[in-house]
């Protein structure tokens, strides 16, 4: 069968909303809010699984949000950073740094760890990109500690994170690139997309050819409560770029796309030579749930122009990448899920795959 894998987020549940409210006004204990986490995890895994995932992921049920996670409880940031403004007029701001030295707070194997007691399938482990985190580097500076240290400190940080998912037994680690269209709409130039694609790959050079075969990357534009942050962006101006990183995996949003079938022309020429590309089929933008033929015919329409060979599925983006976003409803996302593998099951065996 041609492999299928999510993105990595789960919508959480009211229940879980609610202990972390309540954890964060003080009214519950840490021990019971990570009786919930666990608990929102092992759900999870366990409806990943009847929905016929083979590969599963803890739904990031733990992280704040995709982005943030690594650095939530670093006592050395402020408000104020890079201010990510969404179509339906809602907003995400990123913190600043104060001072250095910069450290990870927390690391992604631990999420890993967590999510093995409940399952022994293998586990995707998504992980935020050293780009998106050097968004955090004042543009003014910081006294002592200049911006050659801080993204010598982050790659060495971003390196740790991936390593040791690696070495957790993750199936495989997915950086989170989200920014990557979002930087053309900062910069049309692309000198910014530059910058993130060389600074990534200096974290992606650190590993052999074996690990890099377990590593992946995704992209999309962006999804929060239903909206996007870059989807005017002609993804003609990212893929060259996006495909010069060091990785043998790449996550592409494409379902919400309006002409899919010049997006896989050009994703046609990129695919192969160990690089596989999973194709968004599922929107999680959209409350319509897909019909598993839906997704057989988005299958078949990119087995045209990807040899199958080197095709996968997934979903266009995380379904809940904030811990706050309560848009989409846990059922109506595995409603999704379970869509994307009978179509992709229907779609692999009408190719013989």
């Amino acid at each position: 069968m041609l492999p299928t894998q999510a993105i990595g987020s789960l919508p959480r549940s009211a229940a879980l909303q609610a202990a972390m409210s309540a954890q964060a006004g003080g009214t519950l204990s840490a021990q019971d809010l990570e009786a919930s986490f666990d608990a929102a995890v092992r759900d999870s895994i366990l409806r990943l699984t009847e929905a016929g995932e083979t590969v599963v992921t803890d739904g990031e049920q733990r992280k704040p949000s995709f982005a943030t996670y690594a650095i939530a409880g670093l006592e050395t940031l402020d408000p104020g950073g890079v201010t990510i403004p969404f179509v339906d007029g809602h907003t995400r701001q990123l913190p600043l740094l104060t001072a250095g030295p910069f450290r990870y707070q927390t690391y992604a194997a631990s999420y890993l760890t967590a999510a093995r007691r409940h399952t022994a399938l293998p586990i995707k482990q998504a992980v935020i990109s050293a780009s998106a985190l050097s968004l955090m580097y004042p543009a003014a500076g910081l006294p002592g500690y200049d911006r050659e240290a801080f993204l010598a400190d982050l790659v060495a940080e971003a390196e740790r994170d991936i390593r040791d998912a690696l070495d957790a037994g993750a199936h495989v680690v997915q950086i989170d690139f989200t920014e990557a269209r979002l930087s053309l709409k900062l910069d049309p130039s692309g000198g910014l997309l530059d910058q993130f694609i060389g600074l990534n790959n200096r974290v992606l050079e650190r590993f052999t050819t074996a690990e890099r075969a377990k590593l992946g990357v995704h992209t999309c534009p962006g999804g929060d409560h239903d909206s996007t942050h870059s989807a005017d962006i002609d993804y003609a101006q990212l893929l060259p770029k996006l495909f010069e990183l060091r990785v043998d995996n790449f996550y592409v949003q494409l379902a919400s796309e309006p002409d899919r079938a010049r997006v896989l022309a050009m994703l046609g020429t990129l695919a192969g030579a160990g690089r596989r590309i999973f194709v968004g089929v599922t929107d999680p933008n959209d409350a319509r749930i897909e019909s598993s033929e839906q997704v057989e015919a988005r299958v078949l329409e990119a087995a045209k122009y990807i040899d199958p060979a080197w095709l996968g599925t997934t979903d266009d983006c995380g379904f809940s990448p904030f811990g706050d976003d309560t848009s989409t409803s846990r059922d109506t996302a595995f409603a999704k899920i379970r869509a994307r593998v009978e179509g992709t099951t229907r779609a692999s065996r009408i190719l013989g795959v």
